[in-house]
């Protein structure tokens, strides 16, 4: 079996393929990931997904890759990682009794081959009214910096919101396994 390469360096991600019970390993694609002029959510994270893959292809030209990316959107609009403590205030102040959308993609990819398949997961994350006390005291015990739409869905992050919705829990941790699983067996592999 060819060996199976995750161009993520995201933990999340890692923990996520390690579900699987694969053997795999992780490599970094280090790409530009600036979005282009009036590119559409679903478009910006097809591209860069493919893009990761083709990077980690060139390092690894007899493997099955997995790339994929995320973002977060409010009214079709990307909201990105925070990055501080205020821009995450104003990120769940817009988002409170708001839905967010959260659009992942998975690109697999046999670099042998140049074949790949390419998705995009949609995910539906529908948020409390939240006061501005509960918005400080989640920052303060999660500090979700890094994190799209300032929050970890698999931490704390689950006490904001009122529900969630789509086909599969992991895609909104960054990585769409029932997809994945039905991607690795198109390219010969088996996951039980």
């Amino acid at each position: 079996m060819k060996p199976i390469i995750l161009g993520s360096s995201s933990p999340f991600r890692k923990a996520l393929l390690d579900k699987l019970q694969l053997e795999f390993s992780t490599d970094s694609p280090d790409i530009d990931e600036t979005p282009m002029k009036d590119e559409q959510p679903k478009d910006m994270v097809l591209r860069l997904a493919k893009a990761k893959a083709e990077a980690i292809a060139e390092r690894h030209p007899q493997s099955i890759i997995i790339a994929s990316d995320q973002c977060a959107t409010l009214d079709g609009k990307i909201i990105g990682k925070p990055g501080d403590h205020a821009s995450a205030v104003e990120q769940l102040k817009a988002a409170s009794g708001r839905a967010v959308t959260f659009y992942t993609s998975l690109c697999v990819m046999d670099s042998a081959l140049q074949k790949q398949e390419v998705t995009v997961v949609p995910y539906h994350v529908y948020f409390r009214q939240l006061t501005d006390v509960q918005i400080e005291r989640y920052l303060e015990k999660e500090e979700p910096y890094n994190c799209a739409g300032s929050f970890k869905s698999e931490g704390l992050g689950i006490s904001l919101f009122e529900r969630l919705e789509g086909d599969d829990p992991n895609t909104l941790i960054g990585l769409p396994l029932i997809q994945l699983i039905d991607m690795l067996e198109n390219f010969g592999v088996d996951v039980l």
